[in-house]
């Protein structure tokens, strides 16, 4: 039997409103992090945040959308073409473009075993 598992983006849970979706959970991922965040229209309320605790680094791309990010003072446009990788002691903040902005999270710590961050689980039915 093949070991898989496929769910459509709207079927799975989200925690903050519906704007993180629980994907490496609802996938049963246990090696590495993996979100996808749904910001709407102009929305400038993402939290200015780094991993420096965790030493996770991070890989992003726009699914859907666009959006730009702070990168220490630098903007890096999230457009669907462009792959965004911050080092787990970069500040970044991420910015909704007009249409609004999907996007794919991918994390992990160099080096060490992946931890679940509980805020990545599923809740309760």
């Amino acid at each position: 039997m093949a070991d898989y598992t496929a769910k459509r983006l709207n079927d799975m849970q989200a925690g903050f409103g519906g704007g993180f979706v629980k994907v490496r959970a609802e996938l049963g991922v246990t090696a590495f992090g993996m979100q996808v965040i749904q910001m709407p229209p102009g929305y400038e309320g993402y939290p200015e945040h780094d991993h420096a605790e965790s030493g996770q680094e991070e890989v992003l791309c726009a699914l859907s959308g666009s959006g730009w990010m702070d990168v220490e003072g630098e903007r890096v446009e999230l457009d669907g073409d462009t792959f965004d990788r911050d080092g787990p002691d970069t500040k970044r903040k991420v910015f909704a473009g007009p249409d609004g902005l999907r996007m794919l999270v991918v994390g992990g710590s160099p080096g060490r075993v992946y931890e679940i961050v509980e805020m990545t689980e599923l809740e309760p039915a």
